[in-house]
C-alpha cells in the first residue's frame, strides 16, 4: 500500500508515504484505495480510504490535509486542520506544525515531498507539467524558507508519476516550452506519431529543483501509467475510455 523514499525514511521525526491504489475499500475503476474527494466514487469509501491513510501516518483522519488542486503555482501554509469544504485552492502545502499530515493528490502528475529535518519544516507539492512550468516548485521552497527552512538542507522525494515512454504530447505543447527556454528541448524525444513528442516530466521536475538550489532529490523511479496493478492513471483511464479515475495521496508529517 505504501512506497517510501530512503532519503526521507532516514530523517528522524518525519513520516511519509506515497500511497498506491492498494489496501482500500473502493470498487470497480476506483479499486481499491481511491482518495479522490472530487471523484464520483462512493463518498463513504473515500472517507474510509483516507482514514486508513491517516492511521498509517500516525494521525487522526481530520489531520490528513489536502488542498483543492487547480494546477497552479499557489502554496498555502497549514496551521490547523481544515474540513473538506474549507480546502484552499492551491497545489502545494507547507507546515511546521507537528501532527499535521500534508499531502497532494495525483494520478500521473508528480508528487513531491520536501523536508528540512533540522528546521522541522515540511512541504508537499503537486507538480504536473503546468505547475512545474509556472513555479510551484520554487514557490514551495520559498514558503518553506519563510518558515525557517534552508534550501541547502531540504531533502526532496519524487513519487510515482507518468514517465517519458508513456507521456505523448502535441507539437504545440513542445513549442510552448521552447518559447520559454530553448534548452527545454532536452526533455522531449520524437514520438512514433508525426507531430508529437514524448515528454520527460520527472526530468523537467528534477531540473527545476536543481535550478532552485535543491541538491538532494530522491526519485522512486516508478511510472503510474505503465503499472495498472499498483497505480491510478488519468491518461490510462482516458485511453481506455473509462468515465473516471482514482487518485492517490502522497503525504508527509512531522511527529509530535
Amino acid at each position: 500500500m505504501i512506497i517510501q523514499a530512503p532519503s526521507l525514511t532516514a530523517l528522524r521525526g518525519i513520516r511519509h508515504a506515497f500511497f498506491t491504489r492498494l489496501g482500500g475499500v473502493s470498487e470497480g475503476i476506483y479499486a481499491t484505495l481511491n482518495s479522490g474527494i472530487g471523484s464520483a466514487d462512493n463518498v463513504a469509501h473515500v472517507v474510509e480510504n483516507r482514514a486508513r491513510m491517516a492511521r498509517s501516518l500516525g494521525v487522526e483522519p481530520d489531520r490528513l490535509l489536502t488542498a483543492y488542486q487547480i494546477h497552479s503555482p499557489q502554496v498555502v501554509v497549514a496551521e490547523r486542520p481544515w474540513s473538506v469544504d474549507e480546502r484552499p485552492k492551491a497545489d502545494a502545502i507547507v507546515t511546521n506544525r507537528p501532527g499535521l499530515a500534508i499531502g497532494v493528490s495525483t494520478a500521473d502528475c508528480g508528487p513531491l515531498l520536501f523536508a528540512d529535518a533540522q528546521a522541522r519544516v515540511i512541504g508537499a507539492a503537486h507538480a504536473g507539467w503546468r505547475g512545474a512550468f509556472t513555479g510551484v516548485i520554487e514557490n514551495t521552497i520559498q514558503a518553506m524558507e519563510d518558515l525557517g527552512a534552508d534550501r541547502g538542507r531540504i531533502v526532496v522525494a519524487l513519487g510515482p508519476l507518468i514517465r517519458q515512454p508513456s507521456y505523448e504530447v502535441s507539437q504545440s505543447f513542445v513549442d510552448d516550452f521552447l518559447r520559454a527556454d530553448e534548452s527545454y528541448g532536452r526533455f522531449f524525444r520524437p514520438a512514433e506519431r508525426d507531430g508529437h513528442a514524448m515528454f520527460d516530466l520527472p526530468g523537467f521536475i528534477a531540473a527545476q529543483l536543481a535550478k532552485s538550489g535543491i541538491a538532494q532529490l530522491d526519485d522512486v523511479g516508478l511510472c503510474t501509467y505503465s503499472d495498472a496493478n499498483r497505480f491510478y492513471s488519468y491518461r490510462r483511464s482516458t485511453h481506455r475510455k473509462e468515465p473516471d479515475y482514482g487518485r492517490h495521496v502522497n503525504a508527509i508529517v512531522l511527529s509530535e
